[in-house]
């Protein structure tokens, strides 16, 4: 791996944090993800499922965790399964998890060979009660691979019908929600690698680029500081393609006049950092440009205020729409009629706003982390409101990562990276 060995501290912690809410007499298990084919020899680089890497810190396919806590023999209550190195897999493939490896990872003293699973799994079965299965059940989720979870959940289903089966996702979405010290040092790495991007762009972008080698300047700047590359796909939006909320073709030429909308962030550690600024293609906003920048400044501003323990989801949203619904009032983009005569469900602002304003981040750019509780100190939320108008070309979105304080205002991961107009004209022209 690129990043930095993480102290398994963490993954200690975050175990007892999960098994601190499993049943009596139950067992858990979470399975690495499948490396996924192309055609051919080719596969797709391979990318932990967000959850092992959680609790155990292993970063390699073909890995499964089995957490006990009533197990019979106390050496069974964690158990990590690796895949079986070898002098043949060293040289074609590259160092694998020893034994030794493993536990000091994962802070995991039982590791075993992935040969010895179905032995081993049976033996503990004939003790518990019941069994967790990790499944997806995240907001977002329109899976329709059958992942290596899916499998090992038909398989023991059919193996163990008398036992129970609970669900793992209701604790992970309460523990993954709230970050830990460590984990909070990861992002903001991850979002200082992201401000070293954005930075060399700024003294790159001119009338005549073209959105891939706006692409390529990032990439080169995340790798070369031990990211693996882009936190989720790039957007890197010219003129009107801003308008399109998941451009990614990234493909046109940026013109003169023109205002870009970058969403683009690096990962490190697979921890996520989620970035979005609007830069002027010619170093230099118009009138117009400005004004709606600065009101949807204002509005992201004003939302990150609301991020307070307490503070729920769902009424969030709704004060964030009456702060934008008074800036579109204010540039004319709206008139008193069309919020007198606004739909509730699909209020006037959502012409030029029609998505969120925040969502959780951390392992997965759309963390795990519950929407229907208060908010707590320590979660990570996104705040990116934005201003769509086709017929202008234009489309403007601002987006920072913040973490929810215990009192006062959150603290913006992304606190150093250049959001202010006048700081983004100033530092453009003085290329």
């Amino acid at each position: 791996m690129k990043y930095n060995p993480i102290d398994s501290k963490l993954f200690v912690k975050n175990r007892k944090k999960f098994m601190a809410q499993m049943k009596p007499k139950s067992i858990a298990v979470f399975n690495s993800n499948d490396i996924y084919p192309i055609g051919a020899d080719s596969a797709m680089p391979f990318e932990q499922h967000r959850n092992i890497f959680y609790l155990t810190g292993a970063d390699q396919e073909e890995t499964i965790l089995v957490l006990f806590p009533d197990a019979f023999d106390p050496k069974h209550r964690e158990v990590l399964f690796v895949r079986e190195t070898n002098e043949h897999i060293a040289v074609w493939e590259g160092e694998k998890l020893t034994k030794e490896r493993g536990t000091e990872v994962s802070g995991i003293e039982t590791v075993y060979w992935l040969t010895d699973f179905d032995k081993v799994f049976f033996d503990l079965m004939t003790e518990a009660e019941t069994i967790y299965f990790d499944t997806n059940e995240h907001y977002r989720q329109a899976v329709e691979t059958e992942t290596r979870e899916d499998r090992f959940i038909k398989k023991c289903k059919a193996d163990y019908p008398a036992h129970q089966w609970a669900k793992s996702f209701p604790i992970m979405q309460d523990i993954r929600g709230v970050k830990e010290p460590e984990e909070l040092a990861l992002m903001q790495e991850a979002c200082n690698i992201t401000e070293k991007g954005f930075r060399r762009l700024l003294g790159f972008v001119k009338p005549g680029v073209w959105e891939y080698e706006i692409e390529a300047e990032l990439l080169h700047e995340f790798v070369r500081n031990r990211s693996k590359g882009f936190a989720y796909t790039p957007i890197i939006a010219s003129g009107y393609n801003a308008n399109v909320l998941h451009y990614i073709e990234n493909n046109q030429q940026c013109k003169d006049g023109d205002v870009i909308l970058m969403d683009v962030a690096a990962e490190y550690a697979n921890y996520s950092s989620d970035l979005s600024r609007s830069i002027p293609v010619s170093g230099k906003f118009t009138k117009r440009q400005r004004d709606v920048y600065d009101a949807v400044l204002r509005v992201k501003n004003d939302a990150t205020k609301m991020l307070v323990p307490g503070t729920l989801w769902g009424e969030y949203h709704k004060e964030v729409g009456e702060l934008m619904t008074s800036e579109l009032l204010g540039l004319g983009l709206l008139d008193k009629a069309d919020v007198q005569n606004q739909d509730k469900n699909w209020p006037a602002y959502k012409k030029y706003f029609m998505h969120g304003t925040s969502h959780h981040i951390g392992l997965n750019t759309h963390d795990y982390g519950d929407l229907k509780t208060p908010m707590k100190a320590n979660m990570v939320f996104t705040v990116e409101p934005g201003i769509y108008i086709p017929n202008e070309n234009l489309g403007i979105r601002l987006e920072d990562d913040v973490v929810i304080q215990e009192k006062g205002e959150p603290f913006n991961l992304m606190a150093n990276i250049p959001i202010e107009a006048d700081e983004i004209e100033e530092l453009m022209q003085a290329k």
